[in-house]
């Protein structure tokens, strides 16, 4: 009963949260310069926004199905669930704009969606929680830190603006991720709290900064591929979850090869929602 609640708290989370997405990325996009260099004045500018804000609280409504999720499962089998959420924020873009997605944005999506549903899959046989490491778990906190600071780096230019504040994202969020697992399990480990909050904070911060770069398909939708993908590796490596043998194993490296290709095309398509995506998009003829 409890892993069937969790399925369907998995889905609900990836719906809800896709949706928050589109509706921040609107708002955002239409405010003034964000910067984390002026954290006050750019909090100031989302919270006056209630568009933004609905997409807030959204997105927050499904981070709390997530959190449910995960304290009746293990978290590998969350985040395989949480597949469809490329395709609902594809699916969701294209309604919001009138716009249909672009050959390389449909294979992009196809390639996310396909490896992250293959990543579910290889994990079958192989459920069950595990004894976390936490020293393993310091290591990749700390170096999803330096690689979420580079992506930063990296997205003051603006031509790789959208992506690299996503990629940011994505990193953040899984950091947070796993810190929630460790958190909700109670315990020792409850001193993850301030990783889960940092996670999510600088996160959430790296995508509206990327909605002001990019398209919601390019900054979330890579966001949401890291999301989803990274923690499955932390529940191996740093939380001690069972690793699939033989053919299933061949087919997590595939899965990955999948996703990696997936957010490469989506970081490189123009985005209908996005400004640079709509003027490459030609205007009806009259």
């Amino acid at each position: 009963m409890s892993l069937g609640i969790a399925i369907a708290l998995a889905l609900l989370s990836a719906v809800a949260v896709n949706l928050g997405y589109l509706l921040e990325q609107q708002a955002a996009s239409a405010l003034p310069e964000l910067s984390f260099h002026h954290p006050i004045r750019s909090v100031s500018l989302l919270v006056h926004d209630r568009r933004w804000l609905r997409g807030f609280g959204t997105e927050t409504a499904g981070f709390l199905c997530y959190v449910a999720a995960v304290g009746l499962a293990p978290l590998s089998l969350v985040q395989s669930i949480s597949a469809g959420g490329v395709a609902v924020l594809a699916f969701l873009v294209a309604r919001a704009t009138g716009v249909p997605l672009s050959r390389r944005q449909v294979i992009g999506v196809v390639f996310a969606v396909i490896g992250l549903v293959c990543l579910g899959i290889s994990l079958a046989g192989a459920h069950g929680e595990g004894k976390p490491h936490d020293i393993a778990i310091a290591i990749w906190i700390g170096g999803s830190a330096l690689a979420a600071a580079a992506a930063m780096l990296l997205g003051r230019r603006r031509r790789y603006g959208g992506a690299a504040y996503g990629v940011a994202a994505g990193v953040l969020f899984a950091a947070g991720d796993v810190s929630t697992k460790l958190v909700v399990s109670g315990g020792l480990h409850t001193v993850f709290l301030p990783t889960l909050i940092a996670g999510y904070a600088l996160g959430t911060g790296s995508l509206q900064l990327g909605f002001q770069r990019g398209g919601a398909l390019t900054t979330a939708g890579i966001a949401t591929l890291l999301t989803n993908a990274l923690p499955i590796v932390a529940a191996t490596l740093v939380l001690g979850e069972p690793l699939p043998t033989g053919s299933l194993r061949v087919l997590r490296i595939v899965a990955f090869a999948a996703v990696v290709i997936g957010g490469v095309l989506l970081a490189r398509a123009p985005d209908p929602s996005s400004a640079a995506g709509r003027a490459a998009v030609p205007s009806p003829a009259r």
